[in-house]
């Protein structure tokens, strides 16, 4: 369990790495932006994580972009998944220094992934709950993930968070009624700032309290 302390520092960090390496050029890594700094024991465990980028005030999504493995110490991880949600995700321009002010940056901590093995495909509509699991589907070389605030926030039943997840991986809404998709579920602790560059609050998921984010 990550405390609001620890959170808050995971924030700071993907915050203060838009900050300093905004500008950096394409060949330098943005994970060795923290390398040297005194972090909690935390920021040295493979975590799998997503920073969301959220304009402010309206939330609208401006950049959400991660890892769902475990792949690098968040001292690394954080920066890059940063950086790459400012200037690569390919659905908006680059992130520009003008508009940092009115960001409000978002971080998703994630589990581990296990798989959801149904006997039939409409088993995964008892197996799969809104406001605990984020999904990730996968067939034939593709996959799409969605976090576990998507659905909370959209408003979604499980049936349109199966159909939509299938739909980021680029396959039909439908695909999920029919055997052949693999389904992993995972769950995550979110920490946001309240305003940008403001202080940092965790979104608890199964309260049921509304949440003015999405990916």
């Amino acid at each position: 369990m990550t405390s609001l302390e620890e959170g808050s520092v995971a924030v700071s960090l993907a915050r203060r790495a838009l900050e300093s390496c905004l500008d950096w050029p394409e060949e330098k890594d943005p994970g060795s932006f923290a390398e040297a700094e005194d972090l909690p024991m935390l920021f040295e465990e493979k975590r799998g994580l997503f920073v969301t980028l959220l304009q402010h005030p309206s939330s609208d999504l401006r950049g959400c972009i991660g890892f769902t493995e475990p792949r690098f110490r968040l001292r690394q991880g954080i920066p890059r998944a940063a950086l790459y949600a400012a200037k690569e995700d390919p659905r908006f321009p680059p992130l520009s220094r003008g508009e940092l002010g009115r960001i409000r940056v978002e971080l998703s901590l994630l589990t581990p992934a296990v798989p959801v093995v149904a006997r039939k495909p409409l088993d995964l509509l008892d197996m799969v709950k809104v406001g605990r699991d984020g999904l990730m589907v996968e067939e034939g070389g593709l996959r799409g993930v969605l976090l576990p605030q998507v659905p909370v926030d959209e408003g979604w039943d499980v049936e349109t968070f199966l159909s939509y997840t299938c739909v980021k991986a680029g396959l039909s809404p439908a695909a999920w009624r029919r055997p052949g998709p693999r389904f992993w579920s995972f769950r995550s602790e979110i920490f946001a700032e309240e305003r940008p560059r403001g202080p940092v609050v965790e979104h608890p998921l199964d309260d049921g309290a509304p949440r003015p984010s999405a990916r």
